[in-house]
């Protein structure tokens, strides 16, 4: 479990793909790797990974290494990754972790396409489209999980929504490296999503459609 907190920014030292597995290693500050263990779940992009092996380098850093399978890599962007790259990095929930965000599972729903930035002196709006089945879990001022950070919903349209970023979340978080075209990792808020297809699946049932009409 995790707040849509970013820590920090990992930067990709190795990104190799053998046999439909991503063997991906991540460089980070050695503050961030305290008490790491192997197995510990660490959200890369939004998305929960393992870690299956980690070492300090001669940098004074701590070099983390995952493994990322087939699936995970067709749902999220993590398979687009190159060496030089950097990801939004937060370790899991602990024990007096402040919840500063929401909560978040890790587990990425979908992607979203940037339609359009616009930049203004004291922050960034980013137009953001879902596929449709998705988009009816993003409701105006409600929390959603781009690339891993928690977000503000800041407003709906009929293409998707829109994201107001401040200058602090474009310092903290990667999402300033992308362009317009790319993909973010999305996980729509649990809380609402369970609510809407609990709605649904009441309404659905028969009977219940007739009183209705």
């Amino acid at each position: 479990m995790f707040t849509g907190i970013v820590q920090t920014q990992a930067v990709v030292v190795d990104a190799t793909n053998q046999g439909g597995v991503l063997r991906l290693a991540l460089q980070v500050e050695q503050q961030y790797a305290e008490n790491l263990n192997i197995g510990a779940s660490i959200a890369i992009n939004g998305c929960c990974l393992t870690v299956v092996k980690f070492a300090s380098d001669t940098q004074g850093c701590c070099v983390i290494n995952f493994d990322v399978i087939d699936e995970t890599l067709k749902l999220t962007n993590l398979g687009k990754l190159a060496v030089n790259d950097t990801v939004n990095f937060e370790r899991s929930v602990t024990f007096g972790t402040e919840l500063g965000g929401h909560i978040v599972s890790g587990h990425i729903h979908c992607m979203a396409e940037i339609l359009s930035i616009k930049n203004h002196q004291d922050n960034c709006k980013m137009q953001l489209a879902l596929a449709k089945e998705w988009q009816k879990y993003v409701l105006y001022k409600g929390f959603v999980s781009v690339n891993g950070a928690s977000l503000t919903v800041g407003e709906v349209d009929e293409q998707g929504f829109w994201l107001h970023l401040i200058p602090e979340t474009l310092s903290i978080t990667n999402l300033d490296n992308y362009r317009e075209g790319d993909k973010l990792n999305i996980e729509v808020d649990q809380q609402t999503y369970t609510i809407i297809n609990t709605v649904e699946n009441y309404l659905s049932q028969e009977g219940h459609i007739k009183r209705a009409n």
